[in-house]
Parts: structure tokens; sequence; C-alpha cells
């Protein structure tokens, strides 16, 4: 899957997984709120075999499939496993 990775302009170390061509305006509304605005950090092609520094890969292309997007949180954040409201 061709994944681009955005870096919050709000949260530092923050960052939202979409699959390459996702419109950023049709996310959850809180979900753009508090992200603020996007800043393309890198695009990839995700597959079950890349590694991911700190998720596994499959959970991540799990979210982008059933979600259509992955958060990625600072670590050791306290909200960093918690669902964003209104994503379902």
């Amino acid at each position: 899957m061709l994944v681009e990775v955005f870096r919050s302009s709000r949260k530092q170390d923050t960052y939202l997984y979409l699959p390459r061509g996702a419109i950023f305006e049709e996310l959850p509304e809180v979900l753009r709120q508090t992200f603020g605005a996007p800043e393309l950090a890198l695009s990839l092609n995700l597959t079950a075999e890349r590694k991911l520094a700190r998720y596994d890969t499959e959970e991540v292309l799990k979210a982008l499939s059933q979600q259509g997007f992955f958060l990625q949180l600072p670590p050791g954040s306290p909200s960093e496993a918690a669902e964003v409201p209104g994503a379902d």
C-alpha cells in the first residue's frame, strides 16, 4: 500500500499515516483540529514485510484499511493507544 506520512504542525512527534491520495479534509473533524496543518514527512510503500520502528506493520495496515488513517502519537503519551472520537 502506498502511504504518505504527515507531521503535525501542532503536536510534536505526532504523525498521521494516510493511503496515498486520501483527502485530509475528509478525516474526522476532531482529528483535523487537533492535528493541525499536515506537513508531508515521507512517502513509502508499506507492506507486511516492512518493519516500522514503533508499531507492528500489520496494526498500521489494519487501521489504514478500517479507519482510513493511522495516528502515531509521541512515545509514552497517555493517550497513545486511545482511539480518535468520530473515527468510526
